[in-house]
């Protein structure tokens, strides 16, 4: 009985710290400009609408089927059945649960947390380990989007001339995609014994990870036709060498900033054009809005130039193992078990210390 009073409070408490009264009101308003004659005479506009009609309904309704787990659980408690004690106790650890994770979830008040994103991953300074530490970075965030089931494409991918990737980008499609994963962006320090050294020494490569919000319609960019310059060239495997017949792979070069972005995954010349300028789009948001928090930094007297060889985490082989992130200060010891996709508390670490203040459900 008391687990689920508990649980009630924490219910209460959040349901006014989230302003549930607040978003019903929001929800009926967005509904009545919805059913509004000539809604749809502005689709961009209208879209967003139905995308924060959606967003809202989620959350209240999510809200309200927790209220009704915890209503049914505090009447079996009523009953004093010793027989329901198991059941009652494992659906009250369920509810706080999800109350928890509703919780954090509300650090995602970003712009775009809520979003699709794209995570390019780049080798450093340092030959094939760090070709290699790029691959392995790779294969890590794969294994992490797979159990956080999230649709993945790797949309083009430079392979190592001896091993490992010069570089790779996927597409990662799911919600709060963007929101996790930018808590990854910046530069991976690897320290290991080299397996390309024939002295077996050790060695740190570098790699920097890339996170980018996909953009969707409601943040069109200006992008001047003549400011581009469009190659198109066949697909190349491992190796180097084309593994296509026609040349479809789309390089587009945004002449202005230097922005490159190449996608050569898919069969069509079109669709590589079209993910291409997705990718071209999110870099040049990004730089946006860069630019606008490092001018309001300044004007705060806060501001401080990221560089590459500032890491965000270091992930050391030998002569001990143990992944550290700069940042948090958080660790752990099993390094094997990181690289293998196990980076939630890496991320709620960087995400509670950086966002804990902004709540928003």
């Amino acid at each position: 009985m008391h687990a689920c009073a508990r649980a009630r409070q924490k219910s209460k408490t959040y349901w006014c710290v989230f302003d549930i009264a607040g978003k019903e009101d929001q929800r009926k308003e967005l509904q009545e400009e919805s059913e509004a004659p000539g809604f749809w005479e502005n689709p961009q506009h209208a879209q967003k609408v139905m995308r924060g009609l959606s967003q809202l309904s989620e959350s209240i309704e999510s809200w309200q089927k927790i209220q009704v787990r915890l209503d049914d659980a505090l009447e079996l408690a009523a009953l004093s059945d010793d027989a329901l004690i198991d059941e009652l106790s494992a659906e009250t650890e369920a509810i706080e649960g999800e109350i928890e994770q509703r919780e954090f979830r509300a650090m995602f008040s970003g712009e775009f947390d809520r979003g699709d994103a794209i995570l390019a991953i780049h080798a450093g300074a340092g030959g094939t380990d760090s070709q290699d530490w790029a691959e392995m970075l790779q294969r890590m965030y794969l294994r992490w989007m797979e159990k956080h089931d999230y649709e993945t494409e790797v949309i083009d991918l430079t392979p190592g001339e001896e091993a490992g990737i010069k570089s790779v980008t996927i597409t990662v499609g799911g919600r709060y995609a963007y929101g996790y994963l930018r808590a990854e962006k910046g530069v991976h320090r690897l320290v290991r014994l080299s397996p390309f050294d024939a002295n077996n020494r050790r060695h740190t490569s570098f790699a920097m990870v890339e996170v980018l919000p996909q953009v969707d319609g409601d943040f069109e960019i200006e992008i001047n036709t003549n400011d581009l310059r469009i190659d198109v060239f066949k697909s190349a495997g491992a190796g180097g060498q084309n593994v296509q017949k026609n040349a479809t792979a789309v390089r587009i070069t945004h002449l202005p900033t230097g922005i490159v972005a190449t996608c050569q995954n898919e069969r069509s010349q079109t669709q590589n054009r079209e993910l291409a300028m997705k990718v071209l789009k999110a870099r040049l948001l990004e730089i946006k809005e860069r630019e606008r928090a490092e001018k309001i930094e300044e004007l705060r007297g806060e501001y401080t130039k990221a560089e590459w060889g500032s890491q965000i985490r270091s992930y050391v082989l030998h002569p001990y193992k143990m992944v550290k992130d700069h940042r948090t200060d958080h660790e752990v010891g099993n390094a094997e078990g990181v690289l293998d996709g196990d980076l939630d508390s890496f991320i709620e670490a960087y995400l509670r210390a950086n966002l804990g203040g902004e709540n928003s459900s």
